[in-house]
């Protein structure tokens, strides 16, 4: 069966790092609000399984995803869940703690990125905020990136089993969901982000080997990968990018 994930139709935003997981891993999904209205799909679909008062397990925000009778929000819980299924986390306890970790770091810099065009609240327009946005977005440039890009760096360096993927020796989630941090960072700030990882050789050649697998090649190839733009998290205001 199908897992049904459900996020905005328009944007890649939180939900495409579940996408690439699903992708990298071949599994079968169905994009539900991108799917046709009168199949029952589309955005209706998705709001309604938010507005729906008999769910035990209510999802906050999308991304959500069903699995048969689970329900599951927050995209690093979602990647959690399917990470042992989709064989892209490590056996041991260890492993899935240390890569979890990884992935709420991730979290947090796209919020921060996100934060960058809408400072004062997602209510509100990115141009009812421009000061402040310009604000945030220098500390976010010239102090945030380059601690969380090094980090990542660092992780890949010393990982025991070698610098090809972020822990272990195998693809894990965690690498799909750099791989997509650093796309959305180049779209957002294209100059802040190449002079930080200018510093970082180790991550910038595991993207390159995300990028180079044949599903995920194959899926950014597709019409399934939605372009970048100005409504999503990662949003190119050239302003904002910062040297």
């Amino acid at each position: 069966m199908a897992y049904e994930l459900h996020y905005w139709p328009t944007i890649q935003g939180r939900g495409e790092f579940v996408r690439l997981a699903l992708e990298a891993a071949g599994a079968p999904y169905v994009d539900v609000a991108r799917g046709a209205e009168e199949a029952g799909m589309g955005t209706p679909a998705l709001l309604r399984c938010m507005a729906d008062k008999t769910l035990a397990t209510p999802p906050f925000a999308p991304p959500f995803l069903r699995d048969g009778h689970v329900l599951i929000g927050q995209t690093a819980a979602i990647l959690h869940y399917l990470a042992p299924t989709l064989k892209l986390v490590g056996r041991s306890e260890a492993a899935r703690a240390w890569t979890q970790q990884i992935q709420l770091t991730i979290a947090d810099v796209v919020a921060e990125a996100h934060d960058t065009h809408h400072p004062i609240s997602s209510s509100l327009y990115y141009e009812d905020q421009k000061a402040e946005a310009l604000r945030r977005a220098q500390v976010f440039c010239s102090e945030r990136l380059p601690k969380y890009l090094p980090w990542f760096e660092t992780i890949v360096t010393r990982n025991p089993a070698g610098p090809r993927h972020l822990v272990g020796g195998k693809l894990s989630y965690a690498d799909l969901s750099l791989f997509q941090l650093i796309e959305g960072l180049r779209y957002a700030f294209p100059r802040a982000t190449q002079a930080v990882l200018a510093r970082t050789p180790g991550i910038v050649r595991l993207h390159g080997r995300v990028a180079s697998l044949p599903r995920v090649a194959a899926y950014l190839r597709s019409e399934r990968r939605l372009p970048f733009n100005e409504q999503g998290i990662f949003r190119c205001y050239p302003e904002l990018d910062l040297p």
